[in-house]
Parts: structure tokens; C-alpha cells; sequence
């Protein structure tokens, strides 16, 4: 049978309604997928909330930012980067031994390691030191630091990437790999309700 011309064709009409109505599931679907690393993100964001008083110079990150992919060099000279500890949660803090506020809260990070080791949340050490694979292992001996690793930071390029205004400057990065927050500055990082912040915000388990 031939449709008039100027009769709809009902069939066709419910046919091609069906498609588009495909069209934009697929469609909003496809946004949802390639937007759910940001939500998350964001909401990671959003929880790892400073408790008050603790952190005067805490900023959360104001949007989800991946961190650099910049390599920096191990105790035995070995070059990895952030990408190699994603699935953990990071504590990342750059220092050096000239940095005399960095100098106090190191064995403050030192005992955080410890306390959070447990709950797949890594504290990384970065040294600005000029020849920080020489100075750093010694610096450790000295203060009697068992839980950190030797890191170093050639040329600066790790940090400048996460421009930063001075040391000491702690960044906190989600499993995912999101920046969420960072810390100006020295903190109390051994303290009960920073141990217990650091928990829940890098890896969800309560203290």
C-alpha cells in the first residue's frame, strides 16, 4: 500500500520518534560516562573538608585538577612518577633541609606514615635539595626517620608544576589521581584529628 501524501505514515512516525528517543539515551549516557572522573572528583573534593581550627592554611581544590605527570627520582635513582601509585591515596610534601619549618614537621609526616600506611595511603617526601639523594638519607639518620622514603625533585620540576609559592607545601590526591586539597606551609600531621581527616578524606576508612 502506497501512504497518501497527505496522510502521516503512523509506523514510519512511531519508528523514527523511537530512534531519537535512542539517540538521546545514547547520548546522555555517553555525557554521564565521560563526566563521572569529575564528579567524583568533586565530591572527594567536597568531603576532604578541614576540620576547623586545624588547618589554617588548608585550600580545597576548586575544581578536579589530574595531577602532573612529571617524573621525580627514587633512593636508588630510579625516575617514577604520581601515576605509579594511583589506587592509593598520597600525601605528597615538599620540603628540604634548609627549609626550617619543613625540618620540624618531618618527623611529624614520619609518624603519619605509620598511622596510615595501614589504609593504602601513601606519604611521599619530595627534597628540593640540590643533591638531595646525598643530603636527604643523611638528614633521615639524623632525626631517626623510618617510615619515609627518600625522594628527590631534580631542578624543581615536580614542584614548580604544582606551582608552588614556597615550602613547605603538602598536597593531598585522591586515589584517582585528583588534586583535592593542599596545605601551606607546616601542620600538626601526627595529631589525632589530622590522622583521622587523612583517613577518611584519601581512603574513606575511619580511624
Amino acid at each position: 500500500m502506497i501512504a497518501d501524501a497527505s496522510t502521516p505514515n503512523t509506523s514510519f512516525s512511531v519508528r523514527k520518534s523511537g530512534q531519537r528517543r535512542h539517540k538521546a539515551y545514547c547520548l546522555i549516557l555517553w555525557l554521564s560516562v565521560l563526566m563521572m572522573p569529575i564528579h567524583g572528583a568533586r565530591a572527594e573534593s567536597a568531603r576532604c573538608m578541614a576540620p576547623e581550627g586545624h588547618f589554617g592554611n588548608y585550600q580545597a581544590a576548586k575544581s578536579a585538577t589530574s595531577v602532573p605527570d612529571i617524573a621525580f627520582i627514587t633512593a636508588t635513582g630510579q625516575e617514577t612518577t604520581l601515576q605509579a601509585y594511583k589506587g592509593r591515596g598520597i600525601v605528597l610534601n615538599f620540603w628540604a633541609t634548609w627549609c626550617a619549618p619543613c625540618v620540624r614537621e618531618m618527623p611529624q609526616l614520619d609518624r603519619l606514615s605509620a598511622f596510615v600506611k595501614g589504609n593504602a595511603i601513601d606519604v611521599l617526601t619530595i627534597s628540593e635539595d640540590r643533591k638531595a639523594l646525598v643530603v636527604a638519607p643523611k638528614f633521615y639518620k639524623t632525626h631517626n626517620l623510618r617510615d619515609l622514603p627518600v625522594l628527590a625533585d631534580p631542578k624543581g620540576r615536580l614542584m614548580r608544576a604544582f606551582k608552588a609559592p614556597g615550602l613547605p607545601l603538602t598536597v593531598l590526591i585522591s586515589p584517582q589521581g585528583y588534586e583535592i586539597g593542599r596545605v601551606l606551609g607546616p601542620a600538626e600531621w601526627d595529631s589525632q584529628e589530622l590522622v583521622g581527616f587523612i583517613r577518611s578524606c584519601l581512603s574513606g576508612k575511619s580511624s
